[in-house]
């Protein structure tokens, strides 16, 4: 043994016996976990969003050394960090980026979930915990939405806020406790700020942790849908169809992650507001309570929702609407009624429903975007039934055509 593996030996012995606890928890969640050996494509993503969350909570942290939380300083800090702070555009952008890459691998990782059937016994608390992440997510991107104190920052805040307000009896109390003044004003830039740089992540953190936890219990997932754990080498007891994600999940995943920042740094670099949908341009213009933008608009991964909501002629029924457009996400794993858990081995039937559901969502990403024509409200509705009908009617279609017949082991397709 050479003098760095005794270096190494040692160092490790020093820190086992001072922290006694860590191997072991190393070893259950990353040496000696075991995940399916065929993992695909969309198997990046959970790790992806572990990646752009750290990215979010780094550049954020740098932001708030120059940002100030007040109605009237706001802008002009962002501005600052903008123009005057050495490499503060770059931190800038790589947190308003990171915002919406988050949410474009957040989407996918829970399609993968929808078509692969993640959610179903025994993985419905990963679900679950899932969706209040995913909550807690939005809720942060919102008050962060704010923060700059643009235009749109600022009447974003008062057409969300003011729709708390349909709710019968408390609504107008609860507006006003929300923006802790009679308008949004600098008491509400001021706890929005508190909230989106301490509370809420807190809560991102402690759910991502619960989440992880979860999954490790009952262990991953596959393409297949084969439990791993049904066929097991009789000495070591290790899955016949599984692999130690240390090294060989790590590995793969900083490939997924070298091509994703690759594609992240172009976009940085190159188009960092995307057309305006990353940052609005009129977001670039100072908060001005006397002029109201043309068109008022959430950013795009808020779009969906917001087309329901406007779809809807009544207010408190466009707020139900689009609040049960999230809780009904909450019950995926009992609506789900599948006998089969992949895509893969289900009737063409589901094929279809999973994709045009997929569509739908993405259309109604689109007419949230829109002023909202006529044609577009009827198309928004017709759609927006389509997306309720869709987990409504799930334990019926569920069950429904003919089903391949699923492998006892893990298969490798190309």
């Amino acid at each position: 043994m050479n003098f760095i593996d005794r270096a190494i030996a040692g160092a490790t012995t020093w820190f086992t016996e001072r922290a006694p606890a860590f191997m072991p928890f190393y070893k259950k969640h990353m040496s000696e976990y075991y995940a399916p050996k065929n993992f695909n494509l969309w198997y990046y993503f959970g790790s992806l969003a572990m990646l752009v969350l750290v990215n979010q909570i780094v550049t954020g942290i740098f932001l708030t050394m120059n940002y100030k939380p007040s109605a009237e300083e706001a802008f002009a800090s962002v501005e600052y960090i903008m123009r005057d702070v050495t490499g503060g555009y770059l931190i800038r952008y790589m947190h308003s980026t990171g915002a919406s890459l988050f949410f474009v691998v957040v989407y996918a990782h829970m399609f993968r979930g929808l078509i692969y059937g993640s959610s179903q016994k025994p993985r419905e608390l990963v679900w679950v915990l899932g969706m209040l992440i995913f909550l807690t997510l939005m809720a942060e991107a919102f008050m962060g939405y704010v923060l700059p104190w643009g235009q749109m920052s600022y009447w974003g805040a008062q057409v969300i806020i003011n729709l708390f307000g349909a709710i019968p009896m408390v609504g107008g109390e609860l507006t006003e406790w929300i923006r802790g003044d009679y308008l949004v004003s600098d008491a509400t830039l001021n706890r929005f700020f508190a909230l989106h740089v301490i509370a809420l992540p807190l809560v991102i953190l402690l759910l991502v942790v619960l989440h992880l936890g979860a999954l490790h219990e009952v262990g991953s997932n596959n393409p297949e849908g084969v439990d791993i754990k049904k066929a097991k080498d009789p000495v070591t007891k290790i899955p016949l169809d599984g692999i130690a994600f240390h090294p060989y999940y790590t590995v793969k995943d900083l490939f997924g992650a070298g091509f994703f920042l690759m594609i992240a740094a172009f976009i940085l670099f190159f188009v960092p507001t995307f057309g305006g949908l990353f940052l609005e341009h009129d977001n670039f213009v100072p908060a001005n309570p006397l002029v109201t933008p043309e068109h008022i608009k959430p950013v795009w991964y808020f779009t969906p929702f917001y087309a329901m909501l406007r779809a809807v002629p009544d207010k408190l029924l466009g707020v139900m609407v689009m609040g049960g457009a999230n809780i009904i996400l909450f019950g995926l794993p009992w609506f789900d009624r599948s006998p089969v858990k992949s895509i893969r081995y289900r009737p063409m039937l589901h094929k279809v429903l999973m994709m045009l559901f997929a569509a739908s969502f993405v259309t109604l990403a689109y007419l949230g975007m829109q002023s909202g024509s006529t044609a577009q409200t009827w198309l928004a509705r017709a759609l927006t039934l389509f997306y309720f009908g869709f987990f409504i009617t799930m334990p019926i279609w569920s069950r429904m055509g003919s089903f391949k017949s699923v492998p006892e082991r893990v298969t490798m397709h190309d």
